[in-house]
């Protein structure tokens, strides 16, 4: 994509690309780079979903790294984030 015709993400399509990665738990590093997304950004929106109980922690992998996942408060979110684009689209 030529980087002139990039436009900035708004806050739902970021808040609904973190949570549609994270359906069925991913860490933190792979939730960062398949949102394109850096550090601190991210680390911002995480500790928000994480907050409003969109998102979990559900504990670390046997490689001792952490995992999050959508919570189903989260799932709804995500439905109805992508309603209002299939709408503002058609």
């Amino acid at each position: 994509m030529d980087v002139k015709k990039r436009r900035r993400r708004s806050r739902s399509e970021v808040i609904c690309e973190i949570l549609s990665e994270a359906l069925n738990g991913a860490n933190k590093t792979r939730l960062m780079y398949k949102c394109n997304m850096n550090f601190v950004r991210f680390n911002r929106y995480l500790n928000e979903l994480l907050d409003a109980g969109l998102m979990e922690c559900m504990g670390s992998n046997p490689g001792g790294i952490i995992l999050y996942r959508t919570t189903e408060k989260g799932r709804e979110l995500l439905k109805v984030l992508r309603k209002a684009n299939e709408l503002l689209s058609a």
